[in-house]
Formats: C-alpha cells, sequence, structure tokens
C-alpha cells in the first residue's frame, strides 16, 4: 500500500509539470482554434533560461538563498520565454491566420524544429545538469515526499487558481472569450483582438516557463530536446481533460502523470507510452470533447 501511495506522489507531482504546459496549449487553441506546437519548445527554452539564470547567481552571490534563486529564475524565465512567444507569434503565426487551416500548423512544426536547433547550436547537444537545488525529504507513514515535490503541486495550484480567476472574472479574461467565440463580433465591439491573442500567448508561454523551471528543479537536468516528448504529452494532457478548459488541462496532465507512474511500477516502463496514449483513444471514443471539455457548436 505504501508503495502504490508513493507513485501516486510521484505521479501527481509529474502531473503537475504536464498540467502547466497543457494550460498554454488550451488557452491558445481556446482562443484562436491552432495547435502550437512549437510550446514544447518554449517550455525547454524556460528551462534552459532557468538554468542559466541560476549558474549565474551560483557564481556572482555564491550561497544564495534558493527560495530567492527559485523566484529569479521564475521570473526571469517568464519574461524570456514570454517576449520569444509573443515574437513567434507576431511574426510566424499572425500573418497566417486568415490562410487555410493547415499553414499555420505547419509553421507551428517548423518553429519547433527552429527553437531546438537553435538552442542545440547555442548551449550543446550535452544534457546541462545543475547543483541539487532542494534536497529535503520529510516521511509521511512511510511515504517519502520531497520538498520539491511540494513546490511543484502548490505553485500548479496557485497558478491555476489565478489563470483561471483572470479568465473569467477580468476584463481580459472577458476579451479572452469574446475573441474565442467570435472574432469579428469582438473586434466591432471594440475589443482589440491581436492584443488579446498575443497577450494569450505570452501568458501560455509564461506558464511554460514556470514548468520548465520546475522540471529543471526536480529533474536536475536539461536538455534541447526535452521540448519534444513532454510537449507532445501536455499536448494529450489538454485533449484527454477537454482542450479549451483550464481545470481540465491539469486534470488531463494529472491523470497522465498518475498513469505513467503507476504502469512504470507495475509493469514495464517501455510501454508506458503506449499505455497513456490507449487511455486517450478509449477516453475520447466515449467522451470526444474530453473529461471536462464543452461540445463545440457550430456556427451557422
Amino acid at each position: 500500500m505504501e508503495y502504490f501511495v508513493q507513485q501516486l506522489v510521484n505521479g501527481l507531482t509529474l502531473g503537475s509539470i504536464y498540467g502547466l504546459i497543457a494550460i498554454g496549449y488550451t488557452m491558445v487553441y481556446g482562443i484562436i482554434g491552432m495547435v502550437n506546437f512549437a510550446h514544447g519548445d518554449i517550455f525547454m527554452l524556460g528551462g534552459f533560461s532557468a538554468l542559466i539564470v541560476y549558474l549565474l547567481l551560483l557564481s556572482v552571490f555564491g550561497g544564495i538563498p534558493i527560495a530567492l534563486a527559485l523566484f529569479v529564475m521564475i521570473i526571469v524565465a517568464m519574461l524570456m520565454t514570454g517576449l520569444w512567444n509573443w515574437v513567434i507569434e507576431k511574426m510566424a503565426y499572425r500573418p497566417l491566420r486568415g490562410s487555410f487551416r493547415l499553414a499555420p500548423l505547419i509553421t507551428a512544426i517548423g518553429m519547433s524544429i527552429a527553437l531546438s536547433n537553435f538552442i542545440q547550436v547555442t548551449q550543446g547537444p550535452r544534457n546541462k545538469p545543475i547543483p541539487s537545488m532542494v534536497s529535503s525529504v520529510y516521511e509521511v507513514f512511510g511515504i517519502s515526499i520531497s520538498l520539491k515535490q511540494i513546490i511543484i503541486v502548490l505553485v500548479t495550484a496557485v497558478l491555476l487558481t489565478i489563470f483561471w480567476y483572470i479568465v473569467n472574472h477580468t476584463p481580459l479574461g472577458r476579451a479572452q472569450r469574446a475573441t474565442e467565440q467570435d472574432r469579428k463580433m469582438a473586434a466591432l465591439l471594440g475589443i482589440d483582438v491581436d492584443k488579446t491573442i498575443s497577450i494569450t500567448f505570452v501568458m501560455g508561454a509564461a506558464l511554460a516557463a514556470v514548468a520548465g523551471t520546475m522540471y529543471l528543479m526536480y529533474y536536475g537536468v536539461i536538455v534541447f530536446t526535452d521540448g519534444f516528448t513532454p510537449g507532445v504529452k501536455a499536448f494529450t494532457a489538454a485533449v484527454l481533460g477537454g482542450i479549451g478548459s483550464l481545470p481540465g488541462a491539469v486534470l488531463g496532465g494529472i491523470m497522465i502523470g498518475l498513469i505513467e507512474s503507476l504502469w512504470s511500477a507495475y509493469f514495464t516502463i517501455d510501454y508506458k507510452d503506449v499505455a497513456t496514449f490507449s487511455i486517450l483513444a478509449v477516453v475520447l471514443i466515449f467522451k470526444p470533447s474530453g473529461i471536462l471539455g464543452r461540445p463545440e457548436v457550430e456556427k451557422v
């Protein structure tokens, strides 16, 4: 029983990281109906930004408190990835917004490859480790819970609450929801649609940056290919939970994290991805809009 609960804790931690990335997918898809496949590499950029900031802080200040270092890492990573995603949206996606549906998708795949190769060239192809940031571990009824696991789960819960409030109870959120429903009508009512979409991309990138920082803190290493697999699984989480739903994105991420953790613990680790996507297929057969997704209403 203790072993089972331990895997639940591990799965919840991993799922929280997937959930943070998935929120970015679901926000962008919800507002313009586009799958931003470069989002996983934005997550990877956030991790590398946090890595560089942490190493700089260690070299300049030495024994800086970990809490302060983590805060600075998150802020700088959010700023960097927000700027990257804003430029990508403005230069690569916005000119194609009125074109056929495959054009933005192909462009997103191209941006993903470009970002991955950019990091490979500038940072090298090898794994980039960092000294352990948080090492405290607590024993609770025979279950090992590390401080970094607690931080990841709490950060995910706080950010989900903040972004849910922004989307549902602020003027920006109303503009986002209006743009999602009908861009032309929103523009006629005075909403700056381009600005709203750009802000949505920046918000998604900020969450990906936090996820990248949490990933770096949890695993202690990052490499330029780390954007692909977590990105695909986070997109799967967004679809599983109901793309367009913020709580659904986090729920989907946690479900995938739990599936991976439990499957790896009790079965062969080689087939954990097969199990994840098989369960996704089964869920979508019976609930095509996802667990918390709303059926799409066709405009006529």
